[in-house]
């Protein structure tokens, strides 16, 4: 497997069909993972953004990616905003490591905690089960966020706690 943290013009396509061959994203969604994307193409680290993608070996496919970034007006916050594995790629322990890598690049960076927001509906317990699994703790629950019946729940972790 191959690490890098550099976006790249071929993201843009590859980023949309990852999140897309997933089933899991709607349409906005999948607009928005690009968009991402795109805002760091254009605006380098001023877009705020910062991007960790697993492709395989031969660079020809990505397996999968994360992007997170510094929140701002804060002193040491991070937020994930996506994670996203190929479904072939999915059970294998790809998205732990991208989560623990994005985790110590924030880290080497004065990185303290790490937020991650989710949708509350059944569709993402399996997203809230890894969270947890990965030592992320509940934080709160904004109901009706997203929509009627829809949550947003937060969830922290310490970045400095072994």
């Amino acid at each position: 497997m191959h690490w890098r943290t550099r976006a790249e013009e071929g993201d843009l396509k590859a980023v949309r069909e990852l999140v897309t061959a997933t089933g899991f994203f709607d349409a906005a969604e999948q607009d928005l993972a690009v968009e991402l994307v795109d805002e760091t193409l254009a605006r380098g680290a001023d877009s705020g953004y910062e991007f960790l993608f697993a492709q395989n070996e031969q660079n020809a496919g990505l397996l999968g990616y994360a992007c997170f970034g510094r929140i701002p007006a804060t002193a040491s916050s991070y937020d994930l905003y996506w994670i996203a594995v190929a479904p072939g790629e999915q059970g294998k322990g790809l998205g732990a490591k991208l989560l623990e890598k994005a985790e110590t690049l924030c880290r080497e960076q004065g990185g303290t905690r790490m937020f991650v927001d989710t949708a509350g509906r059944s569709q993402y317990s399996p997203t809230r089960a890894f969270y947890e699994r990965m030592g992320y703790e509940k934080a709160a629950v904004l109901d009706d966020f997203y929509a009627e019946g829809d949550a947003k729940v937060i969830y922290a972790k310490s970045l400095t706690a072994k």
